[in-house]
């Protein structure tokens, strides 16, 4: 009897190890992005007013799929539309531009390209329109981490800021003093039981999001958007969402090659290079 007890015992012991040693071998990869929305929502903690902060909401879009939505602030000022962007380097763009510019330094300083995220997050306000309905003020927030320096930045639409996450508290109590009371408490609870079971989406439900968002993508960042500030922008603009690594989820930035048989040319790379080697070029997948 005790012979078999030890038995059992040890039975148990190794399928707890053999689980522990499978842990060890998939690799864990750092969610940059998810990190962001972090410091964002604790940069806001402290604002005075009353508010309620929802993050990952999934926006329901006319054609069936979702836009999701970083952070949203319900605030008696109104509603803050925040897009994350937990990015390092130099920062290069204008507000009516295709794509910025993120500048890595050093002695070869490394360049890599991504969607302009007001034109992003503008879609995410129509879509949050169409949702809760017309009449409430809404304010565009671009929030990049303290890592980057945003260099040379240009912002022609009002209700549109664009900061880093250090800044954040003191822009948004700027533009609520100069908003004034706007949203009574009952309606920052209403709109919050509106948009919560928004948040409230499944793993497989993020995944096919991505996935969906992937492939219409694929044509959609070749399509033309104004190259100066008098041309109209056209409506509504696709690029709501960054194109995502297939393997990680990570933000593909786009890059050049260095050196190689494709020396001058471009690719997409994953943002958590290192830990995540997904490449596609132009041409071709590729996975290293």
């Amino acid at each position: 009897m005790g012979f078999l007890f030890l038995l059992v015992i040890a039975f148990l012991f190794a399928a707890v190890i053999g689980k522990l040693s499978l842990k060890k071998q998939q690799p864990k990869i750092w969610d940059a992005g998810s990190i962001g929305e972090h410091f964002v929502r604790q940069a806001l903690l402290p604002l005075e007013g009353y508010k309620k902060l929802l993050s990952n909401c999934y926006l329901p879009k006319s054609d069936g799929t979702f836009t999701e939505i970083d952070v949203i602030l319900l605030h008696e000022s109104g509603i803050y539309v925040v897009e994350s962007k937990n990015y390092s380097g130099w920062i290069f763009g204008k507000d009516y531009e295709q794509y910025w510019t993120q500048s890595l330094g050093g002695k070869k300083s490394q360049r890599s390209r991504f969607f302009n995220p007001i034109i992003q997050n503008g879609v995410h306000i129509k879509w949050l329109r169409e949702y809760i309905g017309e009449g409430f003020p809404i304010y565009s927030y671009i929030v990049f981490g303290d890592r980057c320096e945003l260099k040379k930045i240009t912002v022609t639409k009002p209700g549109y800021f664009v900061t880093n996450c250090h800044f954040l508290l003191q822009s948004v109590q700027n533009n609520a003093v100069k908003a004034g009371k706007t949203l009574s408490p009952k309606a920052i609870d209403s709109l919050y039981k509106k948009l919560y079971p928004l948040t409230q989406v499944t793993e497989e439900q993020k995944i096919q999001h991505i996935q969906t968002v992937q492939a219409k993508q694929e044509e959609q960042h070749k399509r033309p958007v104004p190259t100066s500030p008098s041309e109209p922008s056209p409506e509504p603009l696709p690029m709501d969402e960054e194109r995502r690594c297939p393997q990680c989820g990570g933000r593909l930035v786009l890059r050049t090659a260095k050196k190689g048989e494709r020396a001058g040319k471009e690719f997409w790379g994953c943002s958590n290079y290192p830990r995540c080697r997904f490449v596609e070029n132009v041409e071709e997948t590729v996975t290293v």
